[in-house]
Order: C-alpha cells, then structure tokens, then sequence
C-alpha cells in the first residue's frame, strides 16, 4: 500500500483557473473547512489552523466555509487562520441559510432577503472582512423563488459587500431561473466516483450557462480515502454516524469498491484518496475538487493528486472497478435527500 507524501516530498503547487465565465480566479483545488467545526465528530483547532496555513503556502487560496458549520465557530477559525495573511491573495466562499438550536438542532433554511443580508452582516463580521468573494445559500429554500434569494445577493454585489454570486446543491431548472437574475460563478454540488447524480443534466446545464463546478465530498465522506476501516468508531456527532453509505452491507458492500480501487492506485504509485481526486479533476477543466482534510498530513496526500495523470486506460479501469451508481446506500439520510434540489 502506497504511503502518503511526507514533509520531505515537494509539495505540488495548485494551477489557476476561473470558476465559470464570471466568477473569480482561484486554485484548481480548494480547501473545505466544515470538519474542522462540526460534523465529522472533535477536531484539533491548532492543528486545523496548521492545516489552512500549509494549504495556502501550498498555493491553495480557495477556502470554503458555512456561517452554520459549528454556530459561526468555522468562520471564527477561519479569521483567526488568516490573521497576518494577505486578505486579497484568497478567494473565500460562505454557504449560508441553514438554520440551528443552540444544541446544534437543524431546524430548516431561510434564505429571504432579509435573512440573506442579515446573515452576510454577521458573517463579515466574524470574519473580519469587508466582503466575501462567493456568497451562497446552502440549499434552496422551498418558501422563497431563488430569484428572491439571488437578487438580494446581487444587491450585496452591487453595495460592495459580495464579489460573486454561487449556488448549493440545485437543479438544472433553478441553475437557469437563477443566472436568469445575476451571473452564477459556480455550483458547488457533492461530486465523487460515487456520487455522479449531476453528470446527467445538472452538469451539461452548467456547462451551457458558463456556470463552473466546486465539487465537494470527493472522498465521500472519508469512504474513498482508502483509511476508512469497517470496524470503525464513530463518534455520534459523526455525520457518517447516520449517513447510509456507512452503514452495515452497505458499507461492507463500497469498501469493495475501495478495495478495486486501490489495486489502481497502487499500480501507479498512489495512494486511493490521490485517485479519487485525480478523477474528479479530471472530469474537466470547470470542475475544482474541495479536499476536506483536517490534519497537515491528509492535507499533504491530497496535495499530491496534483501529480497524479490519469491516462484514457486508467479511467477505463476507474470506471470498470467503480462504475456510475455502483455505491450502496443514499449520499444523505431520507430527511436530508428531501431538502436537495439537485436530486429531483
């Protein structure tokens, strides 16, 4: 089994790219930050800001965050990371509209105008900033058009306090009503070799809007990072604690393919997660991986996909151990699925 990159190994440096035909110029891959706050059971808050500090020496600049990943606890850490860095060499992107008790409770979305500009005011607040440069509601509130939502982040725009306007986790039908208002710089929609629901006609819409893609869950929760072990713990606070993909034979069922995958990756000198990634850079130039690592030695594995080439051969064998729909069990519990656009 291939080990990852060590400290020694030179770190690759991320390419640019522009998310879209409007949106901003940023890393061709991005770090995502919701771990390192909530979700995936206690995290280290040194060793999370030592992870963001290597990823932008690494030349990462893309950070992705949510005003509801622990209670604003995420953007707080990001501020902090930040502090003495140069505020116009990263590209921050903030999901909001997910609605939460004290206790953590998910008590459902808003994402109305008024809502939308009070939760950036709190935001930029939190973060120490003057403006955000990709602003987006998590998922689409079914009480309000997204035409509602979209325009009052295009007011934002317009005052200065947003650069760009992204979307979460939507329709082809709400891409098209929503660039109908303001330009769209990218969707951010869960994107794995086993989680390809897009590629049907979320993706192809994208494509003829100009919209790019952030793709996050590359590695599906950890499942295709090839260190998840079926005897695992999991804290209860763990979304994976509920989610169906980790679950009895569904589980036993994608470990196999992970399993299929590795014979792959070992073949070219990899490790599993590297080629996980790699395939979902490969998908094209509009689509920018998030790599969620929390720790600087996850952060480093998944820094070397940038040398990984699939060739025409190694994507027939990719597709061959882990074809399209081949995962046992929904990316999200049935509650969760319900709330997502994208799906319908």
């Amino acid at each position: 089994m291939t080990t990852p990159a060590t400290p020694s190994t030179p770190t690759p440096t991320p390419t640019r790219t522009t998310l879209g035909r409007t949106g901003p110029t940023t890393s061709a891959l991005g770090l995502g930050l919701m771990g390192m706050s909530d979700l995936y059971g206690p995290a280290d808050e040194t060793e999370s800001i030592a992870t963001v500090h290597a990823a932008l020496d690494a030349g990462v600049t893309l950070l992705d965050t949510g005003d509801f990943y622990g209670m604003g606890h995420n953007e707080l850490l990001l501020h902090e990371a930040l502090r003495g860095r140069d505020r116009a060499s990263v590209e921050i992107s903030v999901k909001f509209g997910a609605q939460r008790g004290p206790d953590g409770t998910w008590l459902g979305y808003d994402a109305s105008p008024a809502a939308t500009k009070s939760a950036l005011a709190y935001t930029l607040r939190r973060l120490r900033t003057d403006h955000i440069d990709i602003y987006r509601p998590a998922r689409l509130d079914p009480n309000v058009p997204i035409e509602e939502t979209v325009g009052a982040i295009a007011e934002l725009v317009k005052a200065g306090y947003v650069r760009h306007i992204g979307l979460s986790e939507v329709g082809a039908e709400t891409l098209r009503r929503a660039a109908a208002v303001h330009p769209i710089s990218d969707l951010q929609i869960e994107y794995s070799l086993i989680s390809r629901g897009l590629e049907v006609e979320v993706l192809p819409t994208a494509r003829e809007l100009g919209i790019g893609i952030t793709a996050y869950g590359v590695l599906s929760r950890g499942l295709l990072s090839g260190h998840w072990q079926g005897d695992r713990a999991v804290d209860r606070t763990d979304f994976r604690s509920h989610s169906p993909r980790f679950q009895g034979d569904n589980l036993t069922h994608n470990l196999a393919l992970v399993e299929a995958l590795r014979e792959i990756a070992d073949a070219k000198g990899a490790t599993v997660a590297q080629v996980a990634i790699a395939w979902v850079a490969s998908r094209g130039a509009d689509v920018v991986p998030l790599v969620g690592a929390r720790r600087r030695d996850r952060l480093a594995e998944a820094l070397g996909s940038l040398r990984v080439e699939l060739s025409a051969a190694d994507l027939a064998a990719i597709e061959s151990a882990v074809p399209a729909g081949s995962a046992a069990g929904d990316r999200y519990a049935a509650a969760q699925m319900a709330h997502l656009d994208s799906e319908r």
